[in-house]
């Protein structure tokens, strides 16, 4: 009777478990309390049904919760994996606050700000080359540029095209490209793939 009044759910335990039960353990405590005034075992208990109907004890190593250990291991293992791999430089790329510029004869440049860090423990010299695109040409820097052990440089890089690659007149034309970077003398190591974009500019900016 105490378990049932100790209830906040005013739930009857002694009827087993029910939904409305939050786990609170008041009626654990209760009963033990009482039964161990006649030496006697709480009545209530965390166990299995067919361990509580006398067929034995649980089994705890089943085969589905080995199959469960087995593959919450394998999912530790591929993140742990994963986030201990490190690209072996690191690239992020940004645009200036200029859209494009036109310069005689219809080129068009796209400036852009790249933040270059070098994450090996020896000097490397970096260059970029444009992927996605035959037409899209590196403009600056002309050469390759040398990045000390662990060092970010910045770099104002210029991509040109002399071709006629859209013709809307309504709206600038956004081509997608892919930036390569790489270490000159270490190019099969230390390398890296960025999306960008080049801002084609709209026909009407054109001289005619």
């Amino acid at each position: 009777q105490k378990c049932v009044s100790v209830c906040p759910t005013h739930i009857d335990i002694r009827a087993g478990l029910q939904l409305e039960c939050i786990n609170c353990l008041e009626c654990v405590d209760a009963c033990t309390v009482v039964q161990s005034k006649f030496d006697r075992p709480s009545l209530i208990s965390w166990t299995s049904v067919k361990e509580a109907e006398k067929e034995g004890k649980t089994k705890f190593f089943r085969s589905k919760i080995l199959m469960y250990i087995v593959l919450l291991i394998g999912i530790v293992g591929m993140m742990f994996k994963m986030g201990s791999t490190k690209e072996n430089m690191l690239l992020n790329i940004n645009r200036t606050t200029q859209l494009y510029s036109i310069k005689k004869n219809n080129i068009v440049d796209n400036n852009y700000i790249f933040l270059i860090k070098n994450t090996q423990d020896q000097d490397h010299k970096f260059y970029f080359e444009v992927e996605g695109s035959d037409d899209i040409k590196i403009l600056r820097p002309k050469k390759p540029f040398k990045v000390k052990a662990g060092k970010m440089v910045k770099k104002v890089v210029v991509l040109r095209t002399e071709k006629k690659l859209a013709n809307d007149s309504k709206k600038d034309t956004p081509i997608h490209v892919i930036i390569k970077a790489f270490a000159v003398d270490d190019e099969e190591k230390i390398i890296v793939h960025r999306n960008t974009v080049f801002f084609y500019p709209r026909a009407d900016q054109f001289n005619k």
